[in-house]
């Protein structure tokens, strides 16, 4: 969705200065990752270490022109101390010297609290069931499995990878569009009083609580203090899916006096509304039975992990109570792969370095990855090639859908482009002529054709 910077605004609660129209489709918040710079809006976020505000006079020359900025940081700028260097000039110049008929600086006490509020107003206009998950670990194997599980049916909107922080969460809740229908976003905290904002950004319907561990724990006086600020996420939600048989978790839930229906799943209590009966490992398989709403079914997963079997059975709980049918369940569990938790990086042959995203596919994860690639590139003075397969389940038409991946191969600076299946190949039009580039029905035929062993850096 498109807003326009007077929309955002008056939903900050911004004193606007600049007079420059402009429609807002992505949000920044590092200036490494800048895409598409005309629709973009710069939040100069302050941490510990750094200054956004530092960073506005490049964007500036990359062609961002809508900033959210502290009443401080302004008047740095009217003042003329933040300057900026355009290639060919000799003198560093103002920023204003180009006129707020130009720009758009949206002035607030906090960039951050603005991001989220701008991210609270966006979800409030998606009336669809939201997962919100939080606990120790697994967070993120149990957002990708479920995505795994209910994507065949629903068009899902994820947290890119684990955003799940302060910043990470109003960023995945930005992505909500019009064609969701579902939403599955992690929320993490390292102290208290950390997870009332993530719980306004995200509004889960739904929770999900993984585990509480020792993960973080120097900030909390007791694992049972920690899971209590945790369990704050789903005070409105629907329903809150947890092992039943971990008994800090059970008593916080007891305690926290939560309105919302329970799924606690239990393997020893065949009374819980979820009753897991059997657990049996096999060699390089799990076979799991359960029985829920008094009926009895039996899956098979292709771990044989403890954590594994506990992160598929938050899974199978979710999938239950959004009434998939048993014999969908059965059928993608025994199809679920493992999740590669970060960018794998690899050395190839001829001096290539191979940057392997495969376990997911989506716009988001392909801008961070993109930008992955540009840092890795330019530390080596490498070239870059870009291996694409169609883009499934997004929502969006593939017109669209291509349109945006042609102007991030564009702003990135890609140099060769392999393009793999029928949709990527239908909109090879898209992409830039000087772009070096091959499209291919399938991927045997991409293996047969002998490109691949042309690449070298």
């Amino acid at each position: 969705m498109s807003y326009a910077i007077e929309s955002i605004a008056k939903s900050i609660g911004a004193r606007r200065m600049g007079k420059h129209k402009a429609t807002i489709d992505w949000l920044l918040t590092d200036s490494r990752s800048l895409s598409f710079p005309e629709e973009t809006l710069f939040f100069a976020l302050t941490t510990k270490r750094n200054s956004g505000v530092r960073y506005i006079p490049e964007l500036y020359d990359r062609g961002v022109r809508n900033f959210v900025i502290t009443e401080e940081d302004f008047k740095l700028i009217e003042n003329g101390e933040l300057k900026m260097e355009k290639s060919g000039q000799d003198d560093a110049q103002p920023i204003l010297n180009s006129q707020l008929s130009t720009l758009n600086f949206l002035i607030v006490p906090n960039p951050l609290k603005a991001l989220q509020k701008l991210a609270e107003a966006h979800r409030d206009k998606f009336k669809i069931p939201v997962i919100g998950i939080t606990g120790s670990n697994g967070k993120t194997i149990v957002k990708e499995w479920l995505h795994q599980l209910l994507s065949p049916d629903r068009c899902i909107v994820r947290s890119p990878r684990s955003y799940n922080s302060q910043i990470g969460v109003p960023l995945s809740v930005w992505q909500l569009s019009e064609e969701a229908e579902l939403g599955i976003f992690e929320a993490g905290i390292s102290e208290m009083g950390e997870m009332g904002a993530l719980k306004r950004m995200i509004k889960p319907t739904i929770g999900i609580l993984t585990n509480i561990g020792g993960a973080h724990q120097e900030n909390f006086f007791s694992l049972q203090e920690k899971c209590m600020e945790k369990l704050t996420l789903f005070k409105d939600c629907d329903v809150v899916i947890y092992n039943g048989d971990n008994e800090l978790i059970s008593n916080c839930v007891a305690k926290s006096m939560l309105t919302a229906r329970e799924i606690a799943w239990s393997r020893r209590d065949i009374e819980r509304p979820l009753y897991i009966s059997r657990v049996i490992k096999k060699e390089d398989h799990t076979v799991i039975s359960y029985r829920y709403l008094e009926m009895d079914n039996t899956f098979c997963i292709p771990f044989i992990d403890d954590a594994s079997i506990e992160n598929v059975l938050n899974c199978l709980a979710a999938c239950l109570y959004l009434m998939t049918p048993a014999d969908q369940i059965t059928e993608r569990m025994a199809r679920l792969e493992p999740i590669a938790m970060r960018l794998e990086v690899k050395e190839g042959k001829n001096n290539c370095v191979l940057i392997n995203d495969s376990y997911n596919s989506d716009l988001a994860s392909l801008d961070i990855a993109l930008d992955f690639l540009v840092r890795r590139s330019e530390k080596k003075g490498l070239k870059r090639t870009l291996i694409l397969s169609d883009i499934l389940e997004t929502g969006q038409s593939t017109a669209t859908l291509y349109r945006r991946v042609a102007q991030l191969v564009q702003s990135k600076g890609i140099n060769k482009l392999i393009g793999v299946g029928q949709e990527i190949s239908s909109c090879s039009a898209r992409f830039d002529d000087d772009l070096e580039r091959y499209f291919f029905p399938n991927t045997e035929a991409l293996l047969t054709s002998g490109i691949l062993k042309s690449l070298h850096s």
